[in-house]
Order: structure tokens, then C-alpha cells, then sequence
């Protein structure tokens, strides 16, 4: 089975930050983040007071993020809002990638609204108007030509890349288009020798077993906070 590096991963929003995606970070002393208009991501060197008023300094009024720690934050500056756990899969380079069986569009900038659009249905907040910026994403129409099925990467590190924003609109699910995109995406990886690998939330079962059957397999599970400034 192919491995995600416990140095790494254990706080893949840091090292993305701090490493390949360093363009968009935002920091202050020992806290990290990525644009609001980028996602709702951040994160700190260590859990210390010094270190979470440094995060307080850079986010707006009202305004939230995630940051990836066992231990919940505990801040005068910041207001601890909820927790969520997420297993971390990886695609073991055994598993062969079939070949494309339907036309994909490649997504950009000039889609972003009928992207944020899209997602919003499965998770708002998540995806904002710049997350297409992260890396590549492909795209489903129907034949009205709606945005129907999307997914690209987001968090990238030397050598991995996580696939992430998959959704298919309601009305279009059970189809394979989730799966076609995110092989795609995979086909991309292989080609540039890295690693594909995700995070899905421990009680989205219906996207663990597709992604079980797709042959990614469970390596950890990481538990992420969500801290705000209300108040």
C-alpha cells in the first residue's frame, strides 16, 4: 500500500502552506493561512497562546477556518465552533487507472461562479471563488449545458496531490460521473509521478465506499477544528 508521510500529513494545511503552495500564504509569526476567497483553511506551529492571537491577527471580523490538531484549541482570542473528523486515503500505485469512457471539460478561472455554485450544494463554504486556483479541475455538462459533475485538487505537497471538490448535482447522481472525474484526475497524477490521495469526512459513508471500490484505502484519520472571531 502506498503511504502518506506522518510528518506531512499529520498537518497537510501547514506543509502545503509552507512548501508548494507557499504563493498563497498569508502568515504572522507562527500562524499560516490561505486567502478567504481561496478556502477556509489555516494553521499554526503549535497550539500556544502567542501562536493562536498570531491567527487571531489574520482572520476578519466574523469570519472562520479550519486548523488540523488532535488537541482542541483553547484561545482567549478565538472562538472554538465545532470539530470534525476525516480519514486521509490514498490511491496505492497498484491500481491501474481504466481508460476515459466520457468527454470531460477542464475547468478554470471563467467557471468559478457555476463552480462555487455547484459545490455549494454538496458543502457550502467550502469552495469559494479563487479554490479553482489550487490546482487542476474537470467538469460534466448536461446537454442544456449545465455544470452537472466536478472535481479537481485542492492541498498540494511535493510529490502528493489531494483530490478534492468532487460532486455531481442531485438530479444527475448515479452515473459514474464522480468517478470518471476523479480517474481523470488520477491519470493526470500518474503521468506526473505523484501520489493521489484525499480526505472525506468519517461519516460520508456513500463517499468512503466509492472511493473504496475505486481502491483507495484508509491511512489515518486527522481531526480538524473550526475556529472564529464572533464575539
Amino acid at each position: 500500500m502506498s503511504d502518506l508521510p506522518e510528518k506531512l500529513f499529520r498537518d497537510p494545511i501547514w506543509n502545503s502552506l509552507r512548501t508548494t503552495q507557499n504563493h498563497f500564504a498569508i502568515a504572522a509569526g507562527e500562524a499560516v493561512r490561505y486567502p478567504a476567497d481561496v478556502v477556509p483553511f489555516a494553521a499554526v506551529a503549535t497550539l500556544q497562546p502567542e501562536t493562536l492571537r498570531q491567527l487571531r491577527t489574520l482572520l476578519g471580523r466574523e469570519e472562520s477556518v479550519w486548523i488540523a490538531t488532535e488537541e482542541k484549541p483553547d484561545s482567549p482570542d478565538l472562538v472554538y465552533e465545532d470539530t470534525i473528523q476525516c480519514f486521509q486515503m490514498v490511491l496505492p500505485q497498484e491500481v491501474t487507472p481504466p481508460a476515459p469512457t466520457m468527454e470531460l471539460e477542464k475547468l478554470s478561472e471563467a467557471h468559478a461562479q457555476e463552480m462555487v455554485v455547484l459545490t455549494t450544494l454538496a458543502f457550502p463554504v467550502y469552495f469559494r471563488a479563487r479554490t479553482c486556483e489550487m490546482g487542476t479541475y474537470y467538469g460534466v455538462r448536461s446537454p442544456a449545458g449545465e455544470l452537472i459533475a466536478m472535481g479537481g485538487e485542492r492541498f498540494k505537497l511535493e510529490e502528493y496531490s489531494e483530490i478534492s471538490a468532487v460532486c455531481t448535482h442531485p438530479d444527475f447522481r448515479g452515473r459514474g460521473l464522480a468517478a470518471n472525474i476523479m480517474w481523470q484526475i488520477v491519470r493526470d497524477h500518474r503521468r506526473d509521478g505523484i501520489v493521489s490521495w484525499l480526505h472525506v469526512g468519517c461519516k460520508n459513508t456513500r463517499a468512503v465506499k466509492l472511493y473504496n471500490r475505486m481502491g483507495f484505502e484508509i491511512v489515518r484519520t486527522i481531526t480538524l477544528h473550526r475556529l472564529s472571531t464572533k464575539n
